[in-house]
């Protein structure tokens, strides 16, 4: 694929990343690794070099809290979930997230679709 197709590609992924890691933690805290899997799930690849930096920037705007949690295979985990503060800046997302959305489909009318063209497998994980 053209490589700056995959560069505009690499730059809406970390666009809604955030999003969709408070949309993950919407319904329940989650391990580090739970995240990434949750993620990869829904075809949006992410590696924990780019996850801890993001986990800990949520949790310095006082989006994200996290718990220790006891572990039988090793060291003790640290469970993320959403605060108050995250739920209110998460409904503000969605919100931006559909107007977005909206334009974006409004462009494409009259625009001939394939049947190798992708679905919107993002949609699997933003419904609230």
């Amino acid at each position: 694929m053209n490589e700056a197709v995959e560069k505009v590609k690499s730059q809406m992924r970390k666009g809604i990343l955030e999003y969709c890691i408070l949309l993950i933690l919407h319904r329940k805290e989650a391990y580090s690794t739970d995240i990434i899997n949750a993620l990869k799930q829904n075809e949006l690849i992410v590696v924990e070099g780019t996850l801890y930096p993001l986990l800990s920037r949520l949790k310095t705007a006082g989006l994200l809290s996290y718990t220790w949690v006891e572990s039988t295979q090793g060291p003790p985990r640290k469970y993320y979930k959403i605060t108050e503060k995250g739920e209110e800046f998460l409904a503000e997302l969605h919100s931006a997230w559909h107007e977005i959305r909206n334009t974006v489909d409004l462009l494409m009318q009259g625009i001939p679709q394939d049947e190798n063209t992708p679905t919107d497998n993002v949609e699997n994980i933003i419904a609230l």
